[in-house]
């Protein structure tokens, strides 16, 4: 679905976003003894870095995968660069003590294909969709699937139309 088709905007401020990567790391904090993350770019940057600071994970490692989305290959994945095998090799071979770190799941489409390269890691986002929802074992925000999220590193200073569209008298 186009963001053009979207029918609620959702806007991200930076300190909302470090509030709600915080909340996330606080959430993870007392689940385990993390060795690494994997954050999926480019979304998964920010949040991993936040996440790394709080837990004091010292290794980071990304996966890099582009959406494309044109007449041919509608919604194909592309792994631009994988994992490092000896991050997933860290514990047993399958991803045991890794986070994998995103700013949003959406469909789920991105963290099906991580998954299958580190089965036993800990997923976590910031935001979730309903669809995503079911792949994800940590999340901090759930919006509803039609809500396009508009996050800080992605927007300026500019006007904000409300959501009702005539706010006239």
């Amino acid at each position: 679905m186009d963001h053009n088709e979207q029918n609620k905007a959702f806007p991200v401020s930076w300190d909302m976003f470090h509030r709600d990567a915080r909340a996330l790391a606080w959430r993870l904090s007392g689940q385990g003894e993390w060795k690494a993350i994997v954050c999926i770019t480019r979304g998964g940057l920010v949040p991993a870095a936040i996440v790394a600071r709080e837990l004091g994970i010292r290794t980071i490692e990304t996966v890099c995968i582009a959406s494309y989305h044109d007449y041919d290959n509608q919604g194909q994945l592309q792994v631009i660069k994988p994992v490092d095998p000896k991050v997933i090799d860290l514990e047993d071979g399958e991803g045991s003590g890794v986070l994998v770190i995103d700013d949003l799941v959406d469909t789920g489409k991105t963290a099906k294909v991580v998954r299958e390269m580190l089965p036993k890691a800990h997923f976590a986002t910031v935001y979730a969709k309903p669809m995503g929802v079911p792949l994800i074992d940590t999340f901090i925000t759930e919006v509803s699937q039609d809500t396009w999220i508009y996050f800080p590193w992605d927007m300026g200073w500019q006007f904000q139309p409300p959501l009702a569209k005539d706010t006239r008298g």
